[in-house]
């Protein structure tokens, strides 16, 4: 018996992902749904599936999980936390502002600006939480940190900054980023031995007024038009090598995230669009 259910695509700065409301709905194998529903000529398109449900601890309203388009399981997306706020207001499912959402890295708070009408969601600010320096099991170096460390890949050499945001990433500075083939280099170092658990990556160039343009590799999904966690990223590794302020603009593929470590809380907050693309239905695989 083939089981169809309702979904929603939806998209922060570009970065699309298609959303399942689980407090309707059962994916019983939902890597194997987002394999199938990412593909581009053959399914839905996107950079993968997004489940939101019913969280299993009380200090949280709602849980996200995250399966990417090759069917891996993501512990954190910033875009599509901001999505869900969206979805979980507009929808009318949560009449709250200040939403607090479960995900594979710890419990994100996500804080809602309305437009005049206070029916709509203008953009969203998550509390990201507390950037991680050093993690050995998402870095294969003595002490599982890098600061501006060089890094041999394919025929370049890259100077490259970890930070995990609950997920890895690889942040790379460069001149021009436009001389970068982010596909060639990004894959490469996705796999390379230096990260266990394979690695997004960043290619980072900072321009004036508190801008930096990024393009970003993922984990799982390849190039993609934004990344949430990736632009975090990018903004405390230009913070911490003296490239940037604590405050950033990232320009990104699909749009600009405004990102804020700040030094109260040591917390990254991060600030953005998040947008309805269409509904539609789709047979359970």
């Amino acid at each position: 018996m083939t089981t169809t259910v309702k979904f929603t695509k939806m998209h922060g700065a570009g970065n699309d992902y298609i959303y399942v409301n689980t407090l309707l709905y059962n994916i019983a194998d939902p890597a194997k749904a987002a394999i199938a529903w990412s593909a581009p000529h053959t399914g839905i398109g996107s950079d993968g599936l997004v489940l939101i449900g019913e969280s299993k601890l009380p200090e949280a309203d709602y849980s996200m999980r995250i399966f990417n388009a090759d069917g891996s399981e993501a512990m954190m997306c910033g875009n599509a936390s901001r999505c869900i706020g969206k979805y979980l207001f507009e929808k009318g499912i949560t009449d709250k502002t200040d939403i607090r959402l479960l995900t594979l890295s710890g419990i994100k708070i996500l804080r809602l600006h309305l437009d005049e009408s206070g029916k709509k969601v203008e953009s969203v600010t998550v509390d990201m939480l507390e950037p991680v320096l050093a993690n050995r099991k998402q870095l294969a170096s003595e002490d599982g940190s890098m600061t501006d460390g060089l890094v041999d890949v394919l025929d370049r050499e890259f100077r490259g900054t970890f930070v995990s945001m609950g997920n890895p990433h690889f942040v790379i500075f460069v001149d021009d980023i436009s001389g970068v083939d982010v596909e060639k280099y990004g894959k490469a170092l996705e796999y390379d031995p230096l990260f266990p658990e394979r690695c997004n990556i960043e290619f980072a160039q900072v321009l004036d007024g508190g801008k930096i343009r990024t393009r970003v590799w993922e984990r799982g999904s390849g190039i993609t038009m934004a990344c949430g966690t990736g632009a975090c990223a990018t903004a405390v590794a230009a913070a911490k090598t003296g490239r940037a302020t604590r405050t950033s603009d990232i320009v990104m593929d699909g749009g600009t995230l405004h990102i804020e470590w700040s030094e109260a809380d040591n917390h990254v907050y991060m600030t953005g669009p998040a947008a309805f693309a269409f509904e539609g239905e789709g047979e359970i695989p």
